[in-house]
């Protein structure tokens, strides 16, 4: 969770109506690779927006570290995270590592 701040990434929380609704990490891989962790969206606020606006701010985060590419993992049964991520531009890639929970890989180039 270190990782998670400043300098060497950042842990945001979206708030809907003044109330936590979502958070997200980032973790810097390297110079120009970031990793998206820790995505969460709570059952209340799904399909507000949030998610979409939590993306955004993240690689928002990510450009001001330099970063030109966000990567991520996921588990196979996160069918609406994995649409939510297709939906904002991220793609399918080869396996980066090989976590417990880790079924699918995507990335973005921002």
């Amino acid at each position: 969770v270190d990782r998670l701040a400043p300098p060497t990434g950042e842990f945001l929380v979206g708030r809907y109506g003044g109330k936590p609704a979502s958070c997200a990490g980032l973790r810097l891989v390297d110079a120009a690779t970031a990793e998206l962790t820790r995505v969460y969206v709570r059952p209340a606020f799904r399909s507000t927006g949030g998610g979409g606006l939590l993306l955004a701010g993240i690689e928002s985060a990510a450009r001001a570290y330099g970063v030109r590419r966000i990567r991520l993992d996921t588990r196979d049964d996160l069918v609406e995270a994995r649409g939510l991520y297709a939906k904002h531009g991220y793609a399918e890639i080869p396996a980066f590592n090989q976590g417990p929970y880790a079924e699918h890989w995507l990335a973005k180039e921002l």
